[in-house]
C-alpha cells in the first residue's frame, strides 16, 4: 500500500477505510520505500513475515505516488503523514519533490514526517533546510538516552556517531520546521524515560512518549 491508514489495530488502504466510514476523516499515511539505514530490534519487519506495508513490487515511482494522491478521496483526509515501512529520507530527492507536490496541490493539509533523523549521515551533508516550508511537523526517533544504548537498539549502519548526528539534525530542524518533536516508547522503563527527558532539556527538544504497539 502506498496510501494507508489505521483500522482495528492494523493497516488498511486509505480508500478502503473511507468506503467503510464515508463521512469521517482519517490521517493519511504515505508509504513509498522499504529501505532503511537502521535495523532496529523493535521494528515490525522482525515481528511479522508478511506485512501489509511491505512494497512487494518494489518502490513506486514518484508519478505513481502522485497519481495515488490524485485518485484518493482527499475530502476524507485529516492530516498527511510521511511514514511507511522504511525510512522516507532514503529517497530524499523524491521525498522533497513529493512534499512540494503536496504543498502545491493540497495546501490546506498539515503534513508530518516520521524519520530516524539520520539523513545528514546518509548523504554527508545538512538536510534539514530541504524541508523548509514543506513540513508542519517532523517527528524524530530518539529511542534511548546514550549513544551506546541507541546503537544497540537501532543497529544503525553508521555506528556510534549516529546518536549525536540524529540530535544535531533535530536541533537544525528547529530552524526550518514549525514543530519538531523527538519520540521514545513507553516500554523502555522509568529510569530511561527520565534520562531521555534530560537529553531533551540539554538540546531544548520537545519529547513525546509513545505507547508501543507491536502490531
Amino acid at each position: 500500500m502506498i496510501l494507508y491508514t489505521l483500522h482495528n489495530n492494523g493497516y488498511i488502504d486509505f480508500s478502503e477505510k473511507v468506503k467503510l466510514f464515508p463521512k469521517e476523516k482519517f490521517n493519511m499515511y504515505v508509504n513509498f520505500t522499504n529501505r532503511c539505514n537502521c535495523n532496529c530490534t523493535f521494528c515490525l519487519r522482525h515481528l511479522k513475515n508478511d506485512h501489509k506495508l511491505w512494497l512487494k513490487d518494489g518502490e513506486p515511482s514518484l508519478e505513481e505516488i502522485k497519481q495515488a494522491f490524485l485518485n484518493a478521496p482527499m475530502e476524507n483526509v485529516a492530516d498527511i503523514v510521511i511514514c511507511g515501512f522504511g525510512e522516507p529520507t532514503m529517497r530524499l530527492d523524491d521525498l522533497v519533490k513529493l512534499l512540494t507536490f503536496i504543498h502545491q496541490t493540497y495546501p490546506k493539509f498539515k503534513v508530518r514526517m516520521n524519520t530516524n533523523g539520520l539523513s545528514d549521515l546518509e548523504y554527508g551533508k545538512k538536510t534539514a533546510m530541504l524541508f523548509k516550508g514543506l513540513l508542519n511537523t517532523i517527528s524524530i526517533s530518539l529511542n534511548e538516552s546514550t549513544s551506546e544504548k541507541y546503537l544497540e537498539v537501532t543497529r544503525s549502519r553508521f555506528g556510534i556517531k549516529s546518536y549525536k548526528a540524529m540530535l544535531d539534525f533535530a536541533v537544525d530542524c528547529k530552524n526550518y520546521i514549525p514543530n519538531v518533536v523527538v519520540t521514545i516508547v513507553d516500554i523502555i522503563g522509568e529510569d530511561e524515560i527520565n534520562a531521555c527527558k534530560k537529553v531533551c532539556e540539554e538540546y531544548s527538544l520537545n519529547l513525546r512518549i509513545r505507547r508501543y504497539e507491536a502490531n
